[in-house]
């Protein structure tokens, strides 16, 4: 059986190493666990766990371990691997505030958002839930995480959900990163188009600005005078024209801040050509997979709604899921308050129906999400392969008018010579 070297913390503070014997790394988390302690660092190998002791002898923080920055606050990512680790550590045997007391060690204790593990032990050790000690940190814990871990505890499987809260938040950030990929391109030519016409107009056209003289306003050609009138204003206004684009700017996120705008702007993504697809597989897709998740770990209907509301990322549908809770709570299905609000297509309607109609409703959300994920990366590849050449033709466009308007002036000033 492999030999395990470990790294630990007794409960009177002293550190402990040694060795255990265990089929995996696992069990030997569960091997240290049993003798009263808590696991700093497992590695299979001495030779494993000396270069380990050399490498954190370098560095405050383990290279292992969960990595926080951010005070009283976690990203997707840090979220992501805080909730792995706590999986494998209570499947491993470890009670919860043993493992959550390996995590925060594991931190380096160095403050930041680790502050925020080492108090959720603390929490726990005084008596507390786990879900109202997340509940106590909304930036790093968002609702619908907090009420899985309630339903868990309430199951007694909460190393079941904090597997399925793993999957749940891998699918939303692979919908993340399709639709961030699918913006990189256009944001690139865009840049790359802005850049050459800045360059044109303030390193290109000051070289024919002799040329331009000699010819006098009058004899300038129309294309060219438009030209150098756009450039005297950039130049002239530019203070104004950067605090304009930064106050439309400023102004745009307050509008959109409030729930009208928040309602006008929503509503508008669901409808504006090319975006209104994307836009409304991933809500789709984000309100089926977050039910499903919520019903599944036994959340009651209408809390599962009103939590998927908060959380789907459109205002429209979020209004629309609250009114059909509202309407679920005279007993009626959940199919038939969402197909009266007609925000979701009939396939939404259809497959939720028949969920209910077999008794399976986390199935048939699970249906709803695979097939509008599928969707969404269907929609990308069209707005992808549409969105390319408008983007090119406008940054074309907006080079050649540069070009041709020097071209004009040299031309009228060869022809000019060569009639002489």
């Amino acid at each position: 059986m492999p030999v395990f070297t470990y790294q630990a913390k007794s409960r009177d503070g002293q550190t402990r190493t040694g060795t255990v014997d265990a089929p995996d790394r696992r069990g030997a988390l569960a091997a240290v666990g049993r003798l009263g302690l808590l696991p700093i660092r497992v590695e299979a190998g001495a030779a494993r766990q000396d270069a380990a002791n050399a490498s954190r002898a370098r560095s405050p923080r383990s290279k292992g371990g969960l990595r926080l920055t951010r005070p009283g606050a976690m990203s997707a990512r840090e979220r992501l691997l805080f909730t792995s680790e706590l999986a494998d550590l209570l499947e491993g045997g470890m009670t919860l505030g043993a493992a959550l007391g390996a995590i925060a060690r594991r931190g380096g204790g160095g403050g930041g958002p680790e502050e925020i593990v080492a108090k959720l032990r603390d929490s726990i050790v005084e008596g507390s839930s786990f879900s109202d000690a997340l509940a106590r940190f909304p930036k790093a814990f968002s609702p619908v995480y907090v009420n899985m871990i309630r339903a868990g505890e309430a199951s007694g499987a909460l190393a079941d959900v904090l597997r399925r809260l793993i999957e749940h938040d891998e699918r939303a950030a692979a919908m993340r990163s399709k639709i961030t990929s699918a913006m990189v391109y256009p944001a690139i030519v865009l840049c790359m188009g802005v850049g050459v016409a800045i360059f044109a107009m303030t390193y290109i056209l000051p070289k024919f600005q002799t040329v331009f003289d000699q010819m006098g306003p009058e004899g300038l050609p129309p294309l060219t005078k438009a030209l150098l009138g756009t450039s005297d204003w950039v130049k002239a206004n530019w203070l104004f024209v950067l605090a304009a684009i930064g106050a439309a700017a400023f102004g745009f996120r307050r509008w959109t801040a409030t729930e009208r705008g928040r309602m006008a702007w929503d509503g508008f993504k669901l409808r504006a050509p090319l975006v209104k697809g994307i836009v409304a597989s991933a809500t789709y897709a984000n309100f089926a997979s977050t039910l499903e998740s919520l019903m599944r770990n036994g959340v009651p209907v209408l809390r599962a709604l009103e939590l998927t509301a908060q959380t789907v990322g459109n205002a429209v549908v979020g209004a629309e899921l609250r009114k059909a809770r509202d309407r679920v709570t005279d007993g009626t299905t959940i199919s038939g308050p969402l197909e009266q609000g007609g925000v979701f297509p009939p396939t939404v309607i259809d497959l939720v129906s028949i969920g209910e109609r077999t008794g399976d409703m986390p199935a048939a959300l699970a249906h709803v999400a695979k097939r509008y994920e599928s969707e969404l990366s269907k929609n990308i590849l069209v707005f992808t392969t549409a969105l390319e050449p408008i983007m090119i033709c406008a940054v074309a466009g907006i080079i050649g008018f540069i070009a041709v308007s020097i071209m004009q002036a040299v031309l009228s000033v060869t022809s000019g010579m060569n009639l002489k």
